[in-house]
């Protein structure tokens, strides 16, 4: 459109503002800045006219039968045409747009003459100052805030009117606007947020390796004066039973020593436990894993922890994941099954898989001493025991929540019915 052509379209806040018309009130200013700071979020103000938008203010015009349509966003200042039919995109004065002064009605406003509307009359783009519209429609744009940021607007040199089809029509343009602006925005933030995870795993896999080394170094470190520790104290308890003449005395001090080659024992396994800890979980090995096969064995190596079981193991399906991570899996989770029994009773344990469509979950039922409602998340975390009288370093189901959250699987405990401990572990097919 040529220079006396160039018609734009803004919107005000609760005050019509435009020439000849009172300033802003404070309630306007905190609108603008409201309006403004919306537009700004959107970023097509300073960037090249978008395609998706230039083809719903294309159908804007067909719809309306005009030669002229734009899409405007209104700031505090200026009115931008981001999208235009028939003419050049601009940016104007708030104060010469047309429909700066309309931009707080709650419907369409529709002019069949705007030249005889004292509205817009003396207008520079009616006046022929800059332009000579005649007929003029807008169809202010809301966004699901209800903030109105700008206007859909068709318009024409000579006088003319809309049907009610017409009108409807681009009612929902003017929603179909909004619509394509917030999909960018979340578009945008969306990957936004992908960047951030993706920064985080980095971090994360990081930290991971970083743990890794560090337990293995310390591993290594307290292996080897804690074995240091429990050979001496074996050959103290052995020239103990030589050297102590006195029985009462000599096994008073065997028994000491006993504690302490005990305490030793004890310390060492929670070493090895740790190491595990850090180790497993992290690259995966992925194969195709029959896991009914790895049961087979996980009872086997078991034989003796379960010797005082019934344990009765429905024939499990096979996944796609790391051999030795599942299989440690299983085997933290019967040993438990194995060892949370009451006093007295055979622990009755059962092994059974369901499929869920893209997941399969397998559960190790137990009719044990249970889990409280309330530590049934803390006893994931490392350290973390539901019954202290039970020998164990609370590292077990630590590891195996580590193991799970790597195949991008889910853990969880339910109550048995009738008492004890069902964990249940869904892991994609």
């Amino acid at each position: 459109m040529t220079a006396d052509r160039d018609v734009t379209s803004q919107h005000a806040g609760d005050l019509v503002v435009g020439r000849n018309e009172p300033g802003p009130t404070d309630r306007s200013l905190e609108d603008d800045a409201r309006r403004a700071a919306v537009i700004e979020r959107y970023h097509v103000l300073l960037q090249p006219p978008r395609s998706d938008l230039q083809a719903l203010v294309d159908i804007a015009a067909q719809v309306a039968d005009v030669p002229l349509a734009t899409i405007n966003l209104i700031t505090d200042t200026e009115q931008h045409q981001i999208a235009v039919t028939g003419f050049d995109a601009a940016v104007c004065s708030r104060e010469d747009s047309m429909c700066a002064g309309v931009l707080h009605e709650p419907e369409p406003v529709i002019v069949a003459d705007a030249s005889q509307d004292p509205r817009f009359a003396d207008n520079p783009f009616v006046n022929g100052e800059i332009g000579d519209v005649r007929f003029y429609a807008t169809h202010q744009l809301r966004t699901p805030e209800g903030v109105t940021i700008g206007t859909l607007c068709v318009f024409d040199t000579v006088a003319r009117s809309l049907t009610d089809e017409q009108e409807h029509s681009l009612v929902r343009l003017a929603d179909r606007v909004v619509d394509v602006l917030e999909l960018e925005l979340r578009s945008r933030e969306l990957q936004r947020s992908v960047s951030a995870l993706e920064q985080a795993r980095a971090e994360l896999e990081r930290s991971n390796e970083q743990l890794t080394a560090f337990a293995g170094q310390v591993a290594h470190d307290l292996r080897n004066p804690l074995s240091a520790i429990v050979m001496s104290l074996d050959l103290v308890d052995e020239q103990i039973r030589e050297e102590v003449a006195d029985p009462v005395t000599a096994a008073g001090l065997t028994f000491v020593m006993g504690r302490a080659v005990n305490g030793a024992g004890r310390m060492q396994v929670l070493i090895e436990d740790l190491l595990a800890y850090a180790r497993l979980g992290g690259d995966l090995r992925r194969t195709t894993v029959d896991l009914d096969s790895v049961l087979q064995e996980v009872l086997a190596d078991l034989a003796s922890a379960l010797a005082d079981a019934d344990v009765h193991a429905e024939v499990l399906p096979v996944v796609h994941g790391d051999r030795s991570q599942l299989r440690a899996v299983l085997q933290n989770l019967l040993a438990n099954s194995a060892k949370f029994h009451a006093a007295g009773e055979r622990a009755r344990i059962e092994v059974r898989s369901e499929s869920l469509g893209d997941l399969v979950r397998i559960e190790v039922v137990d009719h044990g001493l249970g889990v409280p409602e309330e530590d049934r998340s803390r006893v994931f975390e490392p350290l973390a025991r539901a019954h202290e009288d039970v020998a164990g370093s609370g590292i077990g189901l630590a590891t195996v929540r580590r193991i799970v959250d790597a195949h991008r699987g889910s853990i969880g405990i339910t109550e048995t019915p009738g008492g004890g401990t069902t964990v249940w572990v869904e892991l994609p097919v």
